[in-house]
């Protein structure tokens, strides 16, 4: 298996389980699930006490997207400005990680490319996207977008393919 991390902050962010399927060479998307989470039952073995007999405790149980649960992603909030300040930011510093890893000219002009205009479509829908940062919570780092397929029902991540790093696991 393939673990995705950030190459900002480290955060782990998603992996080769969620089938990624490459967009316009800049960004992966994966669709993703629904899981119910909580409303676990414990059976300790001992009675309850009469006092507790009658007190009825309602399941905690609520309905999370897959990979939010398993990679302990943090929901954050963007306006448009802010988050075109943020994407600008984070777009420089994977610049320039990619040239202090050797990468191309010609690689990075590409990146820059297509990352332009990728994020242009990601604005103009951008009341569509629900934004996911990692664990960390590091301001720098990438920030994931959640939206849902056409069906409106199946959830699907983006994130940004040079963003990323891979560790073998």
């Amino acid at each position: 298996m393939i673990i995705f991390k950030d190459i900002i902050s480290g955060d782990e962010l998603i992996s080769d389980v969620y089938n990624l399927k490459e967009i316009d060479g800049v960004a992966y998307e994966a669709d993703c699930s629904k899981v119910t989470v909580g409303g676990e039952s414990f059976d300790t073995g001992a009675n309850a006490s009469a006092e507790e007999a009658g007190e009825d405790t309602e399941d905690q149980k609520e309905t999370k997207i897959d990979v939010v649960v398993s990679f302990r992603l943090n929901e954050t909030q963007f306006d448009k400005k802010s988050y075109l300040t943020h994407l600008k930011g984070y777009m420089k510093k994977v610049k320039e990680t990619m040239k202090a890893n050797g990468a191309s000219e010609d690689t990075v002009k590409e990146f820059e490319t297509g990352a332009g205009a990728f994020a242009k479509k990601v604005v103009a829908n951008f009341k569509d996207y629900e934004f996911l940062i990692g664990e960390s919570m590091d301001p720098d780092g990438m920030v994931m977008l959640l939206n849902y397929r056409e069906d409106g029902v199946t959830p699907f991540v983006t994130v940004w393919k040079h963003g990323l790093k891979e560790e073998k696991v």
